[in-house]
């Protein structure tokens, strides 16, 4: 499989693989069933995070990365990472 014809086929597959399992599903359901419309343009297959960084020394606090399409970061564990910011710095 190093043929670019290859590469293709495999991005094809690994792409439907993800957008074929249940919890991707019930997403997609869940914001359908708020209201919220997409346009389907862009790049599908990426995902995406949330990140609460602290000035200096302090760094991260919060490191959120979607596992799967749809996979969204517990709200209180953002607040709660903002309310450690230590804003003396």
């Amino acid at each position: 499989m190093s043929s670019p014809r290859s590469w293709v086929i495999l991005n094809v597959i690994i792409s439907l693989l993800g957008f074929l399992r249940y919890s991707v599903w019930k997403s997609i359901f869940r914001v359908r069933n708020k209201g919220v419309k997409g346009n389907l343009v862009g790049e599908g297959r990426m995902l995406g995070g949330v990140f609460v960084v602290g000035p200096g020394e302090q760094g991260i606090l919060l490191d959120h990365k979607e596992k799967e399409f749809g996979d969204k970061v517990d709200l209180q564990d953002v607040r709660d990472a903002i309310l450690r910011i230590n804003s003396s710095n």
